[in-house]
């Protein structure tokens, strides 16, 4: 569960978002089609996606573009949005503006799965880009970092 649960955190960071087709022939996993329209009934937009072992839906909800991520055997197994820093809990936004003040946000976004959300925040600066990852509200931890190069 935790490997794919990286997968997904993975696939988000990188930003892959060429997608295989706007509607649901483009899915190749029938169940998590079926699944998907009891699990977002409501959803408009939708667009299928392949990634590997996972089937992703791209749609919007109330207004809101999401991921849903799908399994082989169908069972959804995370929702994503992205969001401002004014959602984050407020100890987690605390936090990120007493310990990276000289960052800006480029990337934020929100995780649920297995009744647990997990929040992933993309720092940079001039020189360094920081990747931080909170489980529910108890804080950040580095998920990833690296030195930008200058000059070329």
């Amino acid at each position: 569960m935790k490997k794919i649960l990286l997968s997904i955190a993975t696939v988000l960071m990188i930003g892959a978002s060429a997608f295989a087709s706007g509607n649901n022939d483009g899915a190749s996993n029938q169940v998590a089609v079926r699944n998907f329209k009891k699990d977002f009934a409501t959803a408009t937009h939708i667009i299928w996606e392949q990634k590997d072992a996972l089937t992703k839906a791209t749609f919007t909800l109330n207004g809101q573009i999401m991921f849903a991520y799908y399994n082989s055997n169908g069972d959804l197994q995370a929702v994503v949005r992205n969001i401002t820093s004014d959602q984050l809990p407020i100890n987690l936004l605390a936090s990120l503006k007493n310990e990276y003040n000289d960052c800006w946000i480029t990337d934020l976004f929100e995780m649920a799965s297995n009744d647990e959300t997990t929040y992933y925040v993309t720092l940079e600066t001039s020189e360094k880009k920081i990747v931080l990852r909170s489980s529910g509200s108890g804080g950040w931890e580095v998920y990833s970092k690296e030195r930008k190069t200058t000059g070329q």
